[in-house]
């Protein structure tokens, strides 16, 4: 009994031993997979373009506007209508932002009684009201009004309508 179990077990470790032999196929497909892939060339470099220029539209000078910034004060320019005020002139100092009308109504009011000409503008892009304490024809004027009020509002700015 036990020569037959001795002899048994040798047979299964021989088959398992001649079973799990790799094959050749199988050592000459992974060659040629390797040859493919080393023997294709290399990928070209994506040439990159030269950027769109828009070519340069000259205007005449009454058609230019020019902000002075000599003084590197800034102004941020946008496109807005008048709601509620009197008018304005070219450059506006503003002392706060609405996206509800009724707040921006209450700050002109108290712009109002305080002895301002305070004024309402509404920024479609943005859908901010805009409450303009002073106006000025000039940049200087107005930064100086700007110095003036930024103690009691201290995120004051300069407008300028596109």
């Amino acid at each position: 009994m036990k020569k037959s179990l001795v002899l048994c077990a040798g047979v299964c470790v021989a088959l398992s031993f001649t079973s799990c032999k790799s094959n050749e196929s199988a050592y000459k497909k992974m060659y040629d997979k390797a040859q493919a892939k080393h023997e294709q060339p290399a990928p070209q470099p994506v040439q990159e373009q030269a950027p769109v220029v828009a070519p340069l539209v000259e205007k005449p000078a009454t058609q230019a506007t020019v902000i002075d910034n000599s003084d590197n004060v800034a102004v941020r320019s946008e496109d807005f209508t008048l709601v509620s005020g009197s008018g304005l002139s070219n450059f506006s100092v503003v002392v706060g932002s609405f996206s509800v009308k009724a707040n921006a109504e209450g700050l002109q009011s108290q712009l109002n009684n305080a002895g301002k000409n305070a004024q309402i503008v509404y920024n479609a892009e943005r859908g901010l009201y805009r409450v303009v304490a002073a106006t000025f024809a000039t940049k200087s004027e107005a930064a100086s009004s700007r110095d003036q009020l930024i103690g009691q509002y201290p995120g004051a700015w300069l407008l300028y309508k596109k």
